[in-house]
């Protein structure tokens, strides 16, 4: 799975890391596997005929050959990761990879002796990185934009000619992992986990209860964030926003740290949010919304395409609300099922919002967000909707399987497993048990007041919702500055 870094002025920083020890001696064995000239020495392994401040130089003779003005940011630098459960390549196969990577990202095409120069450093069993210089050595640049489509398409040959676990397609649905940097900032100032992280739930949280823009972006204040609203120049409306958390701030305090709904997640852009408004409904108990899950299962049972796409949207919603009013003896479970299910409630493609199961699915959720506290409680109506909702959760995965959508299939199926273990706790006596993955402790940043409530539609405060448990996916490398495994 090839990954893209950020883009650099300092070849040799960057080749010093990577050939360097790394953040917790985790680099093994560095050495060179391929490069522009076959014959380049390895700084690792002949440091007698290459120096590191030697092969940064090569690198950037190009660059500085340049006549006329030099790219700001002319290193180019790609990791490409196997699974964890392929098996080992060799340094021949990763030569193979990583000459095919720079020819159709258009670095190096094969044949074209002008080609940018580059390396690939292994420091691991089962990634290379990539390093190149933006400057080719007929004095033109590279040709490199949709370089990551393009090395995504070769990576699914080499699966196939390689015997690799295949990955899914690049998919525009994939939530958006926090960078390197960003994890790094957390750990520094002692948080649990990055903002994006925290921001991502605090929105889809509004988002499954707003009715409309207004009520969208006062749930949004309400919850504690900051919220900055973006208007349309001519008509003056709101067609955009971002939000940030207290104290989350960059360049030495001077401002906050802004995320776009669209940065957060593929279904969290305004224009995408303003699809999911329903009209309030009267209160309804938890019994009535048990009965109309079970009826949307059934309807999302025999879907089509574009209204399946709805549908599943609608459960994710469903589960959200759900994972907020679930009593304190299973809500762990919930909530992890609802952060498992996520990417699940996002289907490739084009959808309408018109199916029936849809109509339930909002109808039940509605009914859970007005239901009194005490008709939330009691072990059997608790179970009753448990087990509507792992019926649902079952049906979404029977329909993203049919669909071929292979990650919304593993994400629907590990929510499923995770409700099963809810259902499983209000049939046992009370004991102290948390979900598997385990929920992290709320990072400190986001225990903010509330402001006063706004009536009975008001979205609970960020704090309470656990974290996103691990989803499988394999990390790649980012830079803060050029730190990246």
């Amino acid at each position: 799975m090839p990954k893209k870094g950020d883009s650099g002025e300092t070849t040799v920083g960057l080749l010093a890391y990577l050939f360097g020890p790394g953040d917790r001696d985790e680099h093994t064995d560095p050495h060179i596997v391929a490069a522009w000239d076959p014959a380049l020495p390895c700084p690792a392994r002949t440091p007698g005929r290459m120096t590191l401040s030697g092969l940064g130089l090569l690198l950037d003779a190009p660059v500085d050959a340049l006549r006329g003005p030099r790219p700001a940011e002319h290193v180019w630098h790609v990791s490409v990761r196997n699974a964890p459960t392929d098996r080992t390549l060799t340094d021949t196969e990763w030569a193979t990879v990583a000459a095919e990577m720079v020819a159709v990202a258009g670095i190096a095409p094969h044949g074209d002796e002008h080609g940018c120069r580059w390396v690939a450093v292994r420091h691991a069993p089962d990634h290379i990185h990539i390093v190149a210089t933006l400057a080719r050595r007929d004095g033109r640049g590279p040709r490199i934009r949709g370089d990551i489509l393009r090395m995504h398409t070769a990576a699914r040959t080499f699966e196939t000619a390689l015997g690799l676990e295949p990955m899914s397609p690049l998919d525009t649905t994939a939530r958006r992992a926090p960078a390197t940097g960003e994890k790094e900032k957390a750990a520094r100032q002692g948080l649990e986990e990055p903002a994006r992280e925290t921001l991502q739930r605090a929105v889809r949280q509004a988002a499954a209860l707003a009715t409309d823009t207004t009520d969208f972006l006062n749930r949004l204040r309400d919850a504690g964030l900051r919220v900055r609203e973006h208007h349309n120049a001519t008509t003056g409306t709101v067609d955009g926003y971002a939000v940030a958390l207290p104290g989350d701030r960059a360049d030495h305090g001077s401002r906050p740290v802004w995320f776009s709904g669209r940065t957060l997640a593929y279904d969290l852009s305004l224009p995408r949010i303003r699809e999911r408004y329903e009209p309030a409904l009267t209160p309804a108990d938890i019994t009535r919304a048990h009965h109309r899950i079970r009826e949307a299962a059934t309807l999302l049972a025999r879907a089509g395409r574009t209204e399946g796409a709805g549908d599943v949207a609608a459960l994710g919603d469903l589960l959200t609300v759900a994972a907020t009013v679930s009593p304190a003896t299973v809500r762990a479970h919930v909530q992890a099922a609802a952060a498992a299910f996520e990417q699940a409630s996002r289907a490739p493609g084009a959808r309408t919002l018109d199916g029936t199961a849809r109509t339930r699915f909002k109808a039940a959720t509605r009914a859970l967000e007005h239901a009194p506290r005490t008709a939330r409680g009691g072990a059997p109506a608790v179970l009753n909707l448990l087990l509507a909702l792992v019926e649902a959760i079952e049906a979404a995965t029977a329909w993203h399987r049919a669909q071929h959508h292979r990650a919304q299939t593993t994400a629907a199926a590990q929510a499923a497993v995770l409700l099963r273990e809810a259902a499983t706790l209000t049939t046992t006596p009370a004991r102290t048990t948390t979900p598997r993955p385990a929920a992290r402790t709320v990072p400190r940043t986001v225990r903010v007041t509330p402001a006063a409530e706004r009536g009975p539609a008001a979205s609970p405060p960020v704090t309470g919702v656990p974290p996103r448990p691990p989803t499988g996916t394999h990390p790649g490398p980012g830079l803060g500055p050029w730190r990246s495994r």
